[in-house]
């Protein structure tokens, strides 16, 4: 038997929040109905974190992901094991392009530096998530990418709100990590041993 969670229609995170609550209700699969890609990509990206498998196609304008409960093969299991090896326990919240108040110029100065300092001391936070002009972070700013594609490399995750990135117009920029949603930057907040919050 089959759990349909329609989610047509309804606003980020809402897909993803069904989605999950239906995964955890019983070991049936789940089959979620989605109308744009972000929602689409935001469901995959939780099937693959619960560790399910899933398959997912379009049919008349409407994205279908169908995920069932089972592993991930070994060998990426393995793979995450290995890159969490040079990780703590800390995630940072960016909130903005900016480190301080006062000279703006400064301010960017400061954020480059503390992006590049982030790559020269270990443990390496487990995650970096950015919002609202902390997008700017993993789009345009050329300084800050490269570090944080070092950070990526490393096994961090880098994760900017897609409704910031939609906002600013510069989801097609992205450079550096995933395009996440609020339910991903909260259930990152809420795992975190530690939570640093700049910008």
């Amino acid at each position: 038997m089959m759990t349909q969670v329609d989610a047509r229609g309804l606003a980020c995170p809402q897909p993803v929040i069904l989605a999950k609550k239906a995964l955890e209700a019983s070991n049936d699969p789940v089959m979620a109905i989605v109308d744009n890609e972000t929602a689409k990509e935001n469901i995959i990206k939780l099937a693959k974190s619960m560790n399910c498998e899933y398959r997912d196609y379009e049919k008349d304008g409407l994205f279908y992901i169908e995920i069932s409960k089972g592993e991930l093969p070994k060998d990426s299991a393995a793979e995450e094991c290995g890159a969490e090896s040079k990780l703590g326990d800390t995630v940072i919240f960016v909130q903005g392009d900016k480190l301080g108040r006062g000279d703006d110029e400064l301010g960017a100065l400061l954020m480059r530096n503390l992006i590049y300092t982030l790559t020269e001391s270990e443990p390496y936070p487990k995650a970096v998530l950015f919002v609202n002009g902390g997008a700017t972070l993993t789009t345009v700013n050329e300084h800050t990418v490269e570090n944080l594609r070092i950070l990526e490399g490393a096994g961090v995750k880098i994760v900017t709100c897609g409704t910031c990135l939609d906002v600013f117009g510069l989801k097609e920029k992205l450079s550096v990590g995933v395009i996440g949603n609020m339910y991903d930057i909260v259930d990152n907040l809420k795992a975190a041993g530690n939570t640093i919050t700049i910008g």
